[in-house]
């Protein structure tokens, strides 16, 4: 038999939304045709894949491992094409880039102008995951190049680091340590450190640093941004670390919050980049690194 990769992309749109017609209109076809070429396609495999009833769709045990096979197939198929393109121009087309929470909307200020001027036939779509997902992502070929916080696991990736950066602390601006024009990690002992919620590198790395010092993490706090976090210290609810580009400009004088570098050795983040050791986009990537390494800070 053979097999045909809409039919797999069909496949494998059902598989992510678990709705016909959802996944038909991320296919661009409409809700009958995809439905009749998947059944086609159990037919042609003998096997059932889909499990369908009036209120669900779910995949069959065979189902989730083709569907697996499937994934691998597509990323193969897509890369022979960008490959294509890109020895064509290696610096136009489409680039897949995702970005920490905690990293995107404050790095992208400083180098999306950069890069629109720079690269002009680069297009750049943005997305804005955690680590692990982003991660998950970029293996399964839905991205070309994360931006986060190094280290990470790099079992078939490659990686270079961007910048580094600093964090300062972020105080109530009544608080005793304010006056004070640095402040050491051990100052901080016996405060309450507020900390983003579970899934953030931001939250670990805040950990790691604070952790020698004694400092109480607010149990029963759990902040979804950055902005959360500095609005919840102007009410005195404790501290927290932020990182330096996540304080620059407007943010900087923040009704309430007052905020401090650390002394040295000062505790910072590595930035960098992963992507896929097989990607065929090496050379957009390498342009792309140089441009933030350069104006990020």
């Amino acid at each position: 038999m053979e097999l045909k990769l809409k039919d797999l992309r069909y496949l494998v749109a059902v598989a992510d939304l678990r709705h016909f017609g959802r996944a038909a209109a991320r296919c661009f076809v409409s809700q009958p045709t995809l439905s009749a070429q998947l059944k086609k396609l159990e037919q042609s495999l003998g096997v059932q894949l889909i499990e369908r009833t009036p209120n669900n769709v779910s995949l069959t045990t065979a189902g989730e491992e083709i569907v697996a096979r499937a994934r691998r197939i597509l990323e193969a198929s897509d890369e022979v094409v960008t490959l294509a393109r890109s020895q064509r121009d290696p610096l136009a087309g489409r680039l897949r880039v995702a970005l920490l929470p905690t990293i995107g909307p404050y790095l992208l200020p400083h180098v999306a102008p950069v890069v629109r001027r720079s690269l002009p036939r680069l297009q750049l779509r943005l997305y804005e995951y955690q680590t692990a997902p982003l991660l998950e992502k970029l293996h399964a070929g839905e991205l070309d190049v994360g931006i986060l916080a190094l280290p990470v696991e790099l079992a078939g990736l490659e990686s270079r680091e961007l910048y580094r950066e600093a964090f300062l602390v972020a105080l109530p601006e009544r608080h005793a340590l304010a006056a004070r024009d640095t402040v050491r990690v051990a100052d901080l002992k016996g405060e309450t450190l507020l900390l983003l919620e579970e899934g953030h590198c931001l939250r670990d790395q805040a950990l790691e640093v604070c952790s020698r010092a004694g400092v109480r993490d607010a149990q029963d706090f759990r902040a979804t941004s950055l902005e959360t976090l500095r609005q919840m210290v102007a009410t005195g609810a404790g501290v927290t670390l932020l990182p330096q580009l996540a304080v620059r400009g407007a943010y900087r004088s923040a009704r309430g919050v007052v905020l401090r570098p650390f002394t040295r050795p000062t505790p910072v983040r590595h930035i960098g980049a992963v992507w896929r050791k097989s990607s065929a986009r090496h050379a957009a990537i390498d342009a792309l690194c140089e441009l933030i390494a350069e104006h990020a800070q």
